[in-house]
């Protein structure tokens, strides 16, 4: 469990480092994040804050979430997600959380949907070799067989179709924090992030981190 915020992906660029080595980054405008809900084990079985980003007019909000959004007086939001914690007792309804709360050097975890694609072969889906190439062939790009013999004369579930590629939940881990902008709420993470320009990502520590962390405790 640990505390992430919700961010937009802005686009990539690349910085250099104190040696002169190129470094391509994803920069990612990370927050604030203002907590809308705070979540106990008294109530809800659990701890958990419930964090909101970009603004969102309150005549574009329906009744309930209105009312939601009061509670925190900071606002509605465009987006809302669930982080996990351990310890709820230092937040505050209507606190905003920003990139302070990540170092310089973490390895953190990146989940985003992933640019769609559309409908795709299983050449491009699966990465298959494809048929042969040489004269004679009609079966360039085809899956080639599907099924079995007699027994048991049916197709697996599971089986890699052609069908629509990418629009998925996708999770980068072990992502390094490269540099930080405290005043613009900039994050530059190393290499590549799902999702296209202006998608909405999740920012949390990287798993085999926390792993780590547990194991020294």
């Amino acid at each position: 469990m640990s505390l992430g915020l919700i961010g937009r992906k802005l686009g990539m660029a690349q910085v250099f480092s104190a040696t002169g080595e190129v470094i391509p980054v994803t920069v990612i405008e990370a927050g604030p994040c203002a907590i809308i809900q705070i979540k106990n084990k008294e109530k809800e079985g659990y701890t958990a804050l419930q964090l909101g980003f970009l603004p969102k007019k309150e005549t574009k909000v329906t009744k309930p979430l209105q009312g939601h959004f009061k509670k925190s007086g900071s606002g509605s939001f465009r987006f809302l997600k669930e982080f996990r914690v351990e310890d709820v007792e230092p937040y505050q309804m209507g606190q905003e959380l920003n990139v302070e709360i990540f170092e310089v050097g973490q390895k953190v975890a990146v989940t985003g949907v992933s640019k769609g694609k559309g409908f795709a072969g299983v050449i491009k889906r699966w990465g298959f070799s494809g048929g042969p190439a040489s004269h004679g062939s009609t079966a360039h790009r085809t899956p080639g067989s599907i099924g079995c013999s007699a027994y048991p004369a049916r197709v697996f579930k599971g089986r890699k179709m052609p069908g629509h590629y990418g629009a998925a939940q996708v999770t980068v881990d072990n992502l390094e924090i490269v540099d930080r902008q405290l005043d613009r709420n900039l994050l530059f993470i190393k290499g590549a992030v799902p999702g296209g320009k202006n998608g909405m990502v999740i920012i949390n520590l990287s798993k085999k981190q926390l792993t780590e962390k547990a194991v020294k405790q």
